[in-house]
């Protein structure tokens, strides 16, 4: 950690933000195999929000390592790092007042609790939502060959083959994907936010 560095509070409050754009911030945070729907429900579900205009935005597991995390590879230290990363910046959307979608797979449960940690302890809300499909299906889908290269051998420590998921223990919110549609996986994902009055009622 860098030394001789001091945190600059600023002159906006939460409650003034709230105030000036009338929305409650909070992290969506999807999780799950590759291919179990992450990012097709991650995509619906801010399409979704913004036409009930609200203020949303979604980070996407590889479009991230597109820049901010180009960095990083996939053993487990590199996805350790990817997710600390990803943690800090929903959490700086989130207190932007900003609904934060991020669809990463996020196999480890201490990563992922790291994420809602440090939520918490800014009073920020943090959904783990589980997007949940057996490795039978996503493998059935593999819509980008991954999986048939990581049992060739030609990938390494992929998730779910080489490399270890391990499943939310209390998600807010669990998504069977092999039943359950994008269309009705982003009511129920909409009709929690509701219930919880991170957006109201008549927004449905």
């Amino acid at each position: 950690m860098a030394s001789n560095i001091t945190f600059h509070d600023g002159t906006v409050s939460s409650e003034e933000r709230f105030n000036s754009i009338q929305q409650k911030g909070a992290t969506i945070w999807l999780t799950g195999l590759s291919a179990s729907g992450k990012s097709t429900i991650a995509c619906a579900l801010e399409q979704h929000l913004l036409h009930l205009h609200k203020f949303t935005y979604r980070l996407d597991g590889d479009n991230i390592r597109f820049g901010l995390n180009k960095d990083l590879g996939f053993d487990e230290k590199s996805r350790n790092e990817n997710i600390r990363r990803i943690g800090e910046v929903s959490r700086l959307f989130a207190d932007a007042c900003c609904l934060t979608i991020t669809a990463f797979i996020s196999p480890y449960r201490v990563d992922r609790e790291f994420a809602r940690q440090i939520h918490e302890k800014s009073g920020l809300p943090f959904v783990e939502v589980f997007v949940d499909a057996p490795l039978s299906v996503v493998e059935q889908r593999d819509p980008k060959g991954l999986y048939k290269k990581a049992r060739a051998g030609e990938i390494k420590d992929f998730t779910g083959i080489s490399a270890p998921y391990e499943v939310p223990e209390k998600p807010e919110i669990h998504l069977k994907t092999a039943e359950t549609d994008v269309a009705e996986s982003v009511r129920i994902i909409t009709q929690y936010l509701v219930s919880h009055g991170y957006i109201p009622e008549t927004t449905q």
